[in-house]
């Protein structure tokens, strides 16, 4: 995993008041109890906008804003990072830092298509934790806005991906069958599916642990096997999409 070297041009440096995310993202009693337990402070560190970073916007990222959020629990609540994105109309890529570390952390964010005013926010994607004096690397090479946007998100989609599924990694490295890469937002459809399998397939396996007469343990395995090939399935597809982008950015 990465760390980015922000543009200094880029730099905005503004702390953001906790009530201002409350009243633009409509927060309740328990979200605030949220921001109170876990935020130590929020601050809208970075813009990277044309004027900052040199790079053309396109329909759907006119601007990427880069927060930084002192959590006082490693493990910060998504609906934190949820209300912030509902504050801000703009795609976000967070920096978590607790205790001496630091993490990417970043929602597929784009225009709804029903309404363009609107922003459809997907599944939180983690990096690792990083020591915050990893060296860190240049923003990654892109043609515009909304390609660097995609460039900053895909090593988090692969990273939580691999984690979930070990062996995706292994395999991208060998020679595996190669295909045509998914575009990122269907990887990131891949990796949300791969995730609300892999819960399903804990669930089954509490009920099956939990059950005791034999005719409903049965049946629970029969639905048990279901589940898990379907995750086969869901694993074979990123396997061979990790395999391709390797190759891509490996050769090409």
């Amino acid at each position: 995993m990465i760390l980015y070297e922000w543009p200094r041009a880029a730099a905005f440096g503004r702390v953001i008041p906790k009530n201002k995310i409350y009243e633009h993202a409509g927060a309740n009693t328990a979200l605030k109890d949220l921001f109170v337990r876990d935020v130590d402070q929020i601050v809208w560190s970075h813009k990277l906008a044309p004027e900052t970073v040199n790079l053309s916007a396109t329909k759907s990222v006119a601007e990427i804003q880069v927060f930084r959020i002192t959590a006082r629990t490693a493990s910060l609540d998504h609906d934190v990072l949820r209300a912030i994105d509902k504050a801000i109309p703009f795609p976000l890529i967070f920096e978590v830092v607790h205790g001496g570390r630091v993490r990417l952390a970043a929602a597929y964010k784009r225009p709804s298509e029903a309404d363009s005013t609107r922003w459809v926010v997907g599944d939180y994607f983690l990096g690792d934790w990083l020591p915050e004096e990893t060296q860190r690397t240049p923003l990654p090479v892109a043609l515009n806005m909304g390609a660097l946007y995609e460039r900053l998100l895909e090593p988090l989609v692969t990273g939580q991906t691999n984690r979930l599924v070990p062996d995706i990694a292994e395999t991208a490295n060998s020679e595996a069958q190669i295909e045509k890469p998914l575009s990122l937002e269907d990887r990131i459809a891949l990796a949300e599916a791969i995730k609300a399998k892999l819960r399903e397939v804990e669930r089954i396996q509490s009920r099956l642990a939990r059950e005791k007469q034999f005719n409903k343990r049965v049946a629970i395995n029969a639905e048990l096997r279901t589940a898990k090939q379907e995750l086969e399935r869901l694993t074979a597809g990123s396997t061979a999409t990790a395999a391709a982008n390797y190759q891509e950015d490996d050769h090409g």
